[in-house]
């Protein structure tokens, strides 16, 4: 199943199902929200239709995007010869849509464009409004478009980014150009040692050969380590954890989504409706987060990831003052295929190594030909640029 809702199946542009549309189902692969139709639609929506795009329809996503590739989604995963798709990047790969609107929580766009082989971009934090996103990670999560190539991705990025007053963490920019034409040659890029030892073959494969066409291209290519990255992973799923629980916590089943059918008061009400309406991983997410916040481990769990996050921050910036770019896996082998989802939390947390740095710091990353690229903030145009330079040469 790709499409949850059809809307105007002549349009160019999807919608992740954790992206509100005006009068449009939307569930985030919740049954949780079974039924709900939002009143107003989200910003990048609304500034889509108002330059001119239509939207075709609503795509699957894993419940509120934590997954993988979106096989904890209460409507069923999307496989392709028994590999696990993001239902968004299967349709821009065959040409249903030009491209399509995803919410980076967890890395789940950014895996599906690498299995898939299209493009994927996650601006840099606060540039793309979040105003009409059902939240699981707020501080980390972010509208990012999917591509066949980096100039739709550019051309989508131009109408949807720009200052939001709705959304209290928008950048105060009232707009934003990207480019694909920044010279690169004399460009450096680092690749983390740490993270290219720990994947499959096949993925250094991609690498390999990904970093030989920006060689030719004149740009310079070196391995530096960078142990941090390690600890990236476990600072990230505390947070996400964190505020995946608030945020969820407003899903008690009486205003609106699922309800359970038999309860004796209201407090069997939220439990019920909840026992029944989240996924397995979804719950566990909520037990790690409430106690990573409860009272004795706030301060050794929760306190302590803001704090390396900052640190992280830091060692990432410096890294950023001798390279343009960071070049590393986005996962640990090419396909995944579907798997006993009472594994869920370990599989997700293991590879989230490839995927937390740009969460946890707000950096821009793009997936472009099974790789990641990952440059400063506010630097898409560099990352951008370097993909161009080697979709040139297909």
């Amino acid at each position: 199943m790709k499409f949850i809702t059809k809307l105007n199946v002549s349009g160019k542009i999807a919608v992740d199902d954790n992206i509100l549309v005006e009068g449009v189902l939307s569930s985030a692969g919740s049954h949780i929200l079974d039924g709900f139709k939002p009143l107003f639609s989200a910003e990048a929506v609304t500034r889509l239709e108002k330059a001119g795009y239509a939207v075709s329809g609503k795509t699957n996503v894993g419940e509120f995007g934590l997954d993988l590739l979106g096989e904890t989604s209460y409507y069923g995963a999307v496989t392709e010869n028994g590999a696990l798709r993001g239902a968004a990047a299967a349709l821009v790969a065959d040409g249903t849509v030009e491209a399509a609107l995803c919410v980076d929580v967890n890395g789940y766009p950014r895996r599906a464009a690498a299995a898939s082989e299209v493009a994927f971009l996650k601006p840099t934090y606060s540039t793309v409004s979040r105003y009409g996103v059902i939240a699981a990670a707020s501080s980390g999560e972010q509208i990012g478009v999917t591509a066949k190539n980096v100039e739709k991705i550019a051309e989508v990025m131009s109408v949807i980014a720009g200052h939001d007053a709705k959304d209290g963490t928008s950048d105060k920019v009232e707009s934003y150009t990207y480019s694909t034409t920044e010279e690169v040659s004399g460009k450096k890029v680092c690749l983390i040692t740490e993270l290219y030892d720990a994947v499959s073959s096949d993925v250094k494969v991609k690498i390999d050969s990904y970093i030989k066409k920006l060689e030719a291209k004149g740009v310079s290519v070196e391995k530096i380590s960078l142990s941090l990255v390690l600890e990236a992973k476990t600072v990230w799923q505390i947070l996400l954890s964190a505020e995946t629980c608030n945020n969820v916590s407003r899903f008690d089943g009486v205003k609106y989504g699922h309800r359970a059918e038999k309860y004796r008061n209201i407090d069997e009400l939220y439990v019920n409706s909840r026992t029944e309406g989240f996924g397995f991983l979804t719950k566990a997410t909520i037990l790690y987060g409430s106690d990573v916040l409860s009272k004795g481990r706030y301060e050794n769990c929760y306190d302590k990831a803001m704090r390396v996050r900052r640190i992280i921050a830091e060692e990432l910036n410096k890294i950023f003052e001798k390279f343009d770019a960071v070049l590393l896996p986005v996962a640990s082998q090419v396909n995944y295929s579907e798997y006993d989802l009472k594994d869920a939390f370990s599989k997700v947390f293991e590879e989230s190594v490839f995927t937390a740095l740009p969460n946890l710091t707000g950096a821009p990353a793009l997936v472009t030909s099974g790789v990641q690229l990952m440059a400063a903030s506010f630097k898409e145009s560099t990352l951008l640029s370097l993909a161009k330079s080697v979709e040139e040469d297909k």
